[in-house]
């Protein structure tokens, strides 16, 4: 259900067409909640037919024109209700961690080749999340509405330095085992 409620997130954070919707979620919300441009598409769809969003008035009539959508008043009740709704955190569903639980008892060959790769993806994202908090919320950027994005990207930071840090544990705990075998 989480889905269309980022998409409202967007659209009443500025009125856009799809593509221009489908952009902003590779560059903003795609960081923590993914969807493909097709789903983002069908989606903005039932959005319509539910009458939570409708498509803006084009300027000028023009066939193949794109569509622009604004979230009309009940998508944005629809929003506030989903957003004060009480829901239990997910629980973690890491293949990584499944794979490191499986060499306990198949062994580790080839395991710490992967985990300096997922080390090496999770440093560059850091970086990623970093240079975005340097260039997108400097000291002076202090609205409630700047407070609150910024916390989600440091929760983006925040996760990516426990992986980086666990992963680092990790693959110094597979070099005291190997030491320990060798």
């Amino acid at each position: 259900m989480s889905l269309p409620h980022a998409i409202l997130t967007a659209l009443l954070e500025k009125p856009s067409s799809g593509l221009e919707l489908t952009r902003r979620f590779d560059r903003s919300i795609g960081y923590f909640w993914s969807a493909t441009h097709q789903q983002i598409y069908r989606e903005l769809g039932r959005l319509e037919a539910d009458g939570l969003i409708r498509t803006l008035p084009a300027e000028q009539p023009a066939r193949g024109q794109k569509k622009s959508y604004e979230v009309l008043p009940a998508g944005r009740a629809e929003l506030a209700r989903w957003t004060a709704a009480s829901q239990d955190p997910k629980p973690l569903r890491d293949v990584l961690l499944l794979r490191l639980r499986a060499a306990a008892v198949v062994g580790t060959a080839g395991l710490d080749s992967d985990l300096r790769r997922h080390l090496d993806l999770h440093r560059r994202q850091l970086a990623e999340y970093e240079a975005i908090e340097r260039r997108d919320f400097p000291p002076d950027r202090d609205s409630p509405e700047d407070r609150l994005r910024h916390l989600v990207l440091r929760a983006g930071i925040d996760l990516e330095t426990f992986w980086t840090q666990w992963l680092t544990h990790a693959l110094k705990e597979f070099a005291e085992l190997s030491a320990a075998e060798g």
